[in-house]
């Protein structure tokens, strides 16, 4: 299979649901950026260590959520190819929700802001972190671009939240990373 086809040479690339767009549309700006987020995400999981099974695999399957919300995003609202998804439910924000709750179970109570830094783990998570709200805000501007006021509904309702709950996951990533390796919180100081 050829990775390199040509077609987007002139500035276009085709959806999922099959329609030609420019590269700058705000489609491919949020997916994009969703990605990059992905990428992201799995520099983390390489710079964890070999000792951390269960949090890799939670990760990894993180990964395949974002995805699939990827394939959502390019997929046109009403197209018929959405049939071909797998759906997107609430879910996913269930289960990051559950994750935090776990890992901040045996973390130090936060009390202040904090640096990010730490173990390479942590520093990722951290940009990770940083990306996925960059990534939401990019969907909330595709969301309200064509929805109007209305607001997400729907499938890219149950994306958005899960974006709003992985960063805050990433961040107790961060955090258990950073107390797992030894690295204490790096506290910010006025």
């Amino acid at each position: 299979m050829k990775i390199y086809t040509g077609t987007g040479d002139r500035g276009k690339t085709s959806l999922f649901s099959g329609e030609r767009v420019s590269k700058s549309s705000l489609r491919l700006e949020a997916y994009g950026d969703l990605d990059e987020l992905n990428s992201l995400i799995g520099a983390v999981v390489s710079a964890l260590d070999v000792n951390q099974p269960e949090l890799k695999a939670e990760i990894q399957a993180l990964q395949v959520l974002l995805l699939e919300s990827g394939a959502w995003m390019a997929t046109t609202p009403g197209s018929g190819s959405a049939r071909f998804l797998k759906p997107f439910t609430h879910d996913p924000a269930e289960m990051l929700e559950a994750a935090i709750d776990r890992m901040n179970a045996s973390l130090p109570e936060l009390k202040h802001f904090i640096l990010p830094g730490g173990h390479l783990s942590a520093s990722l998570a951290h940009m990770a972190r940083t990306v996925c709200r960059r990534t939401e805000r990019r969907v909330v501007e595709l969301v309200e671009h064509e929805d109007g006021e209305s607001g997400a509904s729907g499938t890219m309702k149950h994306i958005l939240i899960f974006l709003n709950r992985l960063s805050d996951y990433l961040f107790v990533v961060a955090r258990t990373c950073n107390h797992v390796y030894g690295h204490g919180d790096r506290v910010w100081k006025d």
